[in-house]
This record gives structure tokens, C-alpha cells and sequence, in this order.
């Protein structure tokens, strides 16, 4: 059974930063491209952003210059480095793993921002 474990959530006050991390297995994440996505409550779940295994990142227009997606390939790990948070952003964020085989989701982790 695949796993992606996410950390890293929580609140934070406008303006403020938070990076949430994503493992998963060796395997997985070597054949994967992974991403970040996000559901706000009553709407539907959208792209955040997406890493390939090449590095190349692909971000949704409302976290351009604010949101990085990065991956460790030592430690299976991808990571969203989340600045200048809105309280728009507020949303569970799930990390994603997609690949020949199939597509697999994290649990989420809920990221707030209010004041």
C-alpha cells in the first residue's frame, strides 16, 4: 500500500510562512512526479503545484512568486515552502504521487491563515 505522510501545517497570521513536507517510499517517489494540492471547504480540489523527477515545477497562478515546491531525492521527500500566506490560501493541502502505475494522495494537512 503506497503512503505519503504530510507534516507541517497549522496556523498562521496573514503575511506569515510555512513549509509542509511530503515522504513517501524510495521506490514511489524515484518514479513519481509529485505535487501539492489543495481544497478549500465547499469548493473543489485544485493544483497548488507539481515537481517532475527532472526538478522541473509547475505552480497554480495564485501562488506564483509566493509558493516553492522543491524534492530531496536523498530523503523521499517533497516540500512546499508556502510565503506572504493569505487567508485565501486557507485550505487541507494533500500531497500527491503520480506515475505510470497510478496516482496516490496523501491524508492532508489543514493550513490556516487568520489573524
Amino acid at each position: 500500500q503506497v503512503q505519503l505522510v504530510e507534516s507541517g501545517g497549522g496556523l498562521v497570521q496573514p503575511g506569515g510562512s510555512l513549509r509542509l513536507s511530503c515522504t513517501t517510499s524510495e521506490i514511489i517517489f524515484r518514479i513519481s512526479a509529485m505535487g501539492w494540492y489543495r481544497q478549500a471547504p465547499g469548493k473543489q480540489r485544485d493544483l497548488v503545484a507539481t515537481i517532475a523527477n527532472s526538478g522541473s515545477a509547475n505552480y497554480a497562478d495564485s501562488v506564483k512568486g509566493r509558493f516553492t515546491i522543491s524534492r530531496d531525492n536523498a530523503k523521499n521527500t517533497v516540500y512546499l515552502q508556502m510565503n506572504g500566506l493569505e487567508p485565501e490560501d486557507t485550505a487541507v493541502y494533500y500531497c500527491n504521487a503520480k506515475n505510470y502505475y497510478g496516482e496516490y494522495w496523501g491524508q492532508g494537512t489543514q493550513v490556516t491563515v487568520s489573524s
